[in-house]
């Protein structure tokens, strides 16, 4: 089945379309299938484990571990934010050489994801680290002026098991750096949209409405409204969607002709469904995990149906918020669920 051409509606700023690649490539049945299969379970993963992590980390004692809460102030001011920050890169990439932004870009998310891929690997290595080697402490610590004025500029404290982690994700980071391969491009993709899940918190459920609104309405327009998006995607190369080929049956690993989903399409429906865990019952929280199912697999049937990309939170606002309130209806709890 015939898919969009690659980067034809990709969102620069983290909340990206589904989108197939299919220049002078018809991908089989089977290889459309993998593809569009793998990618809804890549986007669920670090929704559901992001979201049990999260629940630890808003009781951990940890400063570095605490969550950022997003206010209602914070999510009625985000679609602008991300609005001037795509419209100030596609600026950029009309004035300034594309290479160089994109050799800037990889430096910094090459920084980036090897701390983030880090993080998402502690817990991992703590379990499998074995007893019976010394896991020493270290501590980096910078302080400015001296004596009674001596101020504390960084204090960090980590151990081996930190030093393994940090190794191995910085050769991802090389290989990223080097070859773009797709593999250590959906490493990091998955290491940010888990920590994005995490570490991300709406303060409640109305909060996550105007959010999900706010974005739903710069997707719509960035995507049908200008060619803003497109231009930027297309130029944009960084680690901020997941991306599966659909030659990969023809091809292995060496395939080239991608479908993709944009990690602000895990991340933003992510941060929802952890506010209704935490603030609801589990049934709220797998009705919207069913719901974002749901609206990644319409998303894929109108991308295909039309031969055009999707702006992929165009179905997945009304679907993540439409299903839990449908269930506090019947329930019969609307007003304490937003309460």
């Amino acid at each position: 089945m015939d898919t969009p051409k690659k980067g034809s509606s990709i969102d620069a700023n983290d909340t990206d379309t589904l989108n197939g690649t299919a220049a002078k490539f018809v991908a089989t049945a089977e290889g459309t299938a993998l593809a569009y299969g793998s990618l809804v379970l890549m986007a669920l993963l670090p929704i559901f484990f992001g979201a049990l992590r999260s629940v630890s980390s808003s009781k951990s004692k940890n400063s570095s571990d605490m969550p950022e809460t997003i206010t209602s102030r914070d999510a009625a001011r985000f679609p602008i934010i991300a609005s001037c920050t795509l419209f100030g890169l596609y600026l950029f990439f009309k004035i300034f050489s594309q290479e160089y932004i994109n050799l800037l870009l990889s430096m910094y998310f090459f920084v980036l994801g090897i701390l983030a891929l880090s993080h998402t690997m502690s817990p991992f290595m703590n379990r499998v680290f074995p007893a019976n080697l010394p896991n020493k402490q270290y501590q980096l610590l910078f302080t400015q002026g001296t004596g009674e004025s001596k101020e504390e500029i960084v204090n960090y404290e980590f151990d081996t098991k930190d030093l393994i982690c940090l190794g191995i994700s910085s050769v991802v980071g090389v290989w990223y750096v080097l070859k773009k391969h797709w593999v250590a491009n959906n490493l990091f993709g998955l290491a940010f949209a888990l920590n994005g899940v995490e570490l991300l918190h709406l303060n409640n459920v109305s909060t996550g409405c105007i959010l999900l609104g706010g974005l739903f309405v710069y997707d719509v327009f960035w995507v049908f409204g200008t060619n803003v998006m497109v231009t930027v995607a297309k130029s944009f190369e960084a680690p901020i969607k997941l991306v599966f080929p659909q030659d990969l049956l023809e091809r292995g690993l060496d395939a080239s002709n991608f479908a993709m989903l944009g990690l602000g399409d895990v991340v933003i429906p992510g941060t929802f469904r952890h506010v209704i865990l935490k603030k609801n019952s589990r049934t709220y929280f797998y009705t919207s995990f069913f719901a974002y199912i749901f609206g990644l697999g319409f998303t894929i049937f109108i991308m295909h149906t039309f031969k055009h990309a999707q702006p992929a939170l165009l179905y997945l606002v009304p679907a993540c918020i439409g299903f839990p309130v449908v269930v506090a209806l019947v329930k019969g709890e609307l007003t304490e669920m937003f309460r």
